[in-house]
Parts: structure tokens; C-alpha cells; sequence
């Protein structure tokens, strides 16, 4: 039987009204994010306690009268830093979800976000309401209202056109080439010397790329390649050894402990949501 963490806990669930919405209630008081990144925004307004996070390069505090942004694929981690406690609650919007809210606010471009942390308490105030909304089974009315509300005033203060600026297009295309190289090997043994030797780069020239053009090193992203491809897989019923194996995971110890270092939940607790 799996050990019970009882210094951290954490509860995940997926909105049946909203596809590609999802919600996590956490309250942490050892958990340590490593670094990682998520296809979605993330939102997170802190209940009590607070953290500290680290994002472009940046450590900075979480606290109650601030709102945390991420936005997809944007690299961060976290740990408690001075406070013995991190009660938070956070939103994650996929594509289905945020081309839904687009549609709402007749946006035709996705919002991209200068700053991890903003501090207007309305807009805390709105993201907190939406997501005890979320939680306590209101109807699909309210909650459809709340969310386009808080995202629209969310968006309409902060959020600024693709802005992210371009590797140069060499560098470009020696990325290209090696994630694709981990799209189609994920479930191999991957060395740095093949992934480097696949662009005529060091291996060292290789993990400088990667870091300058998407915040990670390469055995990083290869981790969260694998992480969403085993999401997939148990999103399609799979059990969770066999999603651990396909995506290139040594067993089902080493998916669980990446998808708790990384998202605060176990891969069970993410197909119970999934269940319902």
C-alpha cells in the first residue's frame, strides 16, 4: 500500500462543463516543485501561507495578496522558502478551454502575460470565488459567468499579444530537430551524445540552446514530453504501468515520483478526477 503524505496534500479535478479546464486545492508544507512546465495557463491564488517560485531567471514570493500567471509551456518550480505552509488553489486552461474563453471575449489571439504576479485584489477576489464555484458544485451557469469574467478582466489588464521573442532561426531548427527526435524516441534511452550529435552540436552547446530558447535542459523537456505523453495514455484508460513504460519511464515508481514532483498529485489521483 502507498505511503499517505500527511505533511501535503492535494486534490485535482477536471470541470465536466468546461473542456480542458482543471483545478487543483493543495496545502503543502514540504512539497518542492521541480522545474517544469504545463500545455495550459496557470492560475494560482494562494489562501494561506505562501512560497517561493522561480521563473525567468527570477525567485520571487507567493503570497496571499498576489495573483500567479503562467503562461503554456512557461518553465517554473517552487518551494516553501520562509513559510512553513502553502495553501493554494490553482486553475489550468488547455487550448479547449482557452479557444472557449477567446470565443467568449471575441479574442482572436491568445494573450500572453509579461509578469508571473499581479496584485489586483478584485481580480483575487474574482479567481477565488470561480474556483470555490468550481468546487462546490454551483450550476454551470455561474460558473460559465465567473470564468469569463475573471479571465476577461484577467486578459483586458495584463495580458499582451505572442510577444516571446525568437531564437534566431538556426538555433531555431537545431531545436525543432531534437524535440521532434524526442517526440519520436520518448519511450528509448535517450543519451545527451545522440541528441547532440543529431544537430552537429556539443553536448554542452546543446544544454545552452535548450535553456536559452525554452527555459529547460534537454533531460527537462524529455521529462515533460514523457509526462504528457503518459497523461495521455491514462486519459485513454491506460493502467498506469503500462503509461509509465510507453512513455519512456523506467517503471511506475519513477512516473509517479515525476508527476509529483511536477504537478502536486499522483497519476492515480489523476485518473480518479478523470473518473470522476
Amino acid at each position: 500500500m502507498p505511503r499517505v503524505d500527511t505533511r501535503n496534500s492535494a486534490r485535482f479535478w477536471h470541470v465536466p462543463a468546461t473542456a480542458g479546464l482543471s483545478c487543483l486545492a493543495a496545502d503543502f508544507t514540504t512539497h518542492e516543485y521541480a522545474p517544469h512546465s504545463h500545455p495550459a495557463f496557470v492560475i494560482a491564488v494562494t489562501e494561506a501561507g505562501g512560497s517561493e517560485f522561480k521563473s525567468r531567471g527570477r525567485t520571487e514570493e507567493a503570497r496571499s495578496s498576489m495573483l500567479l500567471v503562467f503562461n503554456p509551456d512557461e518553465p517554473h518550480s517552487g518551494r516553501m522558502g520562509r513559510s512553513e505552509r502553502w495553501s493554494y488553489r490553482g486553475l489550468y486552461l488547455t487550448s479547449p478551454a482557452i479557444d472557449a474563453v477567446k470565443r467568449a471575449l471575441q479574442l482572436e489571439r491568445t494573450p500572453y502575460f509579461m509578469e508571473n504576479m499581479f496584485g489586483d485584489q478584485d481580480l483575487i477576489a474574482g479567481f477565488r470565488a470561480l474556483h470555490h464555484a468550481l468546487d462546490g458544485g454551483h450550476d454551470g451557469l455561474e460558473q460559465n459567468e465567473l470564468l469569463v469574467d475573471s479571465l476577461g478582466e484577467l486578459f483586458r489588464r495584463h495580458g499582451a499579444g505572442v510577444v516571446r521573442l525568437p531564437a534566431g532561426m538556426r538555433d531555431q531548427a537545431k531545436i525543432r530537430a531534437v524535440q521532434q527526435m524526442m517526440r519520436e524516441r520518448h519511450d528509448q534511452d535517450l543519451s545527451l551524445d545522440d541528441m547532440a550529435a543529431e544537430v552537429d552540436l556539443s553536448p554542452f552547446q546543446l544544454i545552452g540552446l535548450f535553456k536559452r530558447t525554452t527555459g529547460l535542459t534537454p533531460h527537462a523537456f524529455l521529462t515533460q514530453l514523457r509526462l504528457h505523453v503518459a497523461i495521455a495514455a491514462l486519459d485513454r484508460g491506460v493502467a498506469i504501468v503500462e503509461a509509465a513504460l510507453a512513455a519512456g519511464f523506467y517503471d511506475q515508481s519513477a512516473l509517479t515520483r515525476n508527476f509529483k514532483r511536477c504537478y502536486g498529485i499522483t497519476p492515480l489521483q489523476w485518473v480518479r478526477a478523470a473518473r470522476g
